[in-house]
């Protein structure tokens, strides 16, 4: 059996997104940008065009597919980025922990800022990265853990958002996934 798909364009560049089941009778176009350097270099140029006018001092994401985005934005600006980690190690010492839900694992996660990231971005501003924001949920961690360390949230940017796209205003992106009802 075909899966079905999803077709975008995403800065110019067009992909057929696979459409997976991820409760019943609810299917989600997936993003996946991993080893896509094409796609990747093209949506972090085209959000930095989106940001020129946003200061700030580091870029913050989750474990996920998102870290090669956040990586080439962050190049591209000069700065550094910091991963929030998902499994606890001892070297991250004293670390700070969120627990969120994810749409696409089912299940609840730990993200987790190490001890020395927790330094580095004390009292900075931060903008958080994320590939595509669906329920909010790692995104309200982020938020979270960025509290905690007293770091300044000053912008949130993904490739897509998903589902209602006034759910989202606060979100630069490159475009919104629609929902799959079956």
């Amino acid at each position: 059996m075909e899966r079905k798909t999803h077709l975008v364009n995403i800065a110019g560049i067009k992909r057929e997104l696979p459409l997976f089941e991820v409760k019943p009778g609810l299917n989600i176009a997936v993003l996946n940008i991993l080893g896509d350097t094409e796609l990747v270099e093209a949506s972090a140029k085209e959000l930095m065009k989106k940001l020129e006018k946003v200061d700030y001092d580091l870029i913050l994401t989750a474990e996920s597919k998102s870290i090669p985005l956040a990586h080439a934005m962050a190049v591209i600006k000069g700065i550094n980025y910091i991963v929030l980690r998902k499994s606890y190690k001892p070297y991250m010492g004293e670390a700070l922990r969120v627990q969120t839900n994810s749409i696409t694992t089912g299940s609840p996660q730990l993200l987790i800022l190490d001890e020395k990231d927790r330094r580095s971005m004390y009292h900075k501003k931060v903008l958080i990265v994320d590939d595509v924001i669906s329920t909010g949920s790692t995104l309200e961690g982020m938020r979270k853990i960025l509290d905690m360390a007293e770091a300044e949230v000053v912008g949130e940017v993904a490739i897509f958002t998903e589902g209602d796209p006034e759910d989202w205003p606060e979100i630069i992106s490159l475009g919104n996934l629609p929902l799959f009802f079956e």
